[in-house]
């Protein structure tokens, strides 16, 4: 049976580091450790999808405010275990986000995603997003992009 929670310890976190590794493999235990405390006092936070208690879904997200758009909720590294795709965790993760940024009295929300993630793109679309704009980057250290 599928459920879904916030993370809210930093521990929590730490334990599911193995889904992050499906896309981001060459993260350490020492390098999230180390993020983690530089995110969580700045309204980050996760929220997981487990079969049992075996973890197969991760989201991240941010809440903040900008000006062109006052209070926002990010969806950020969005992870499906592979074997876990096409089947309505993706869903989940959003669905209970949407209503995060709903509760919190959102304006809108909103993730990144790479030009070549096209079958991410498909289910983003299907879920109400639409491109709205380019997030320009300028990579000052290569190596350190995951």
């Amino acid at each position: 049976m599928l459920t879904i929670r916030e993370l809210t310890a930093k521990q929590e976190m730490m334990d599911n580091i193995a889904v992050l590794h499906a896309i981001y493999p060459s993260l350490t235990v020492e390098e999230y450790d180390r993020e983690l405390d530089q995110m969580l006092p700045h309204n980050y936070g996760q929220v997981a999808v487990f079969d049992d208690e075996i973890c197969i879904g991760i989201s991240g997200f941010w809440i903040g405010t900008k000006l062109w758009c006052g209070k926002y909720l990010e969806l950020d590294n969005i992870v499906v275990l592979e074997k876990y795709r096409s089947k309505g965790v993706g869903k989940l993760l959003f669905d209970f986000l949407h209503k995060k940024a709903v509760d919190h009295d959102c304006t809108m929300l909103s993730l990144d995603s790479y030009t070549h993630n096209f079958k991410a793109h498909k289910f983003f679309y299907n879920q109400g997003f639409s491109p709205k704009g380019f997030h320009f980057i300028n990579i000052l250290k290569p190596n350190k992009v995951r």
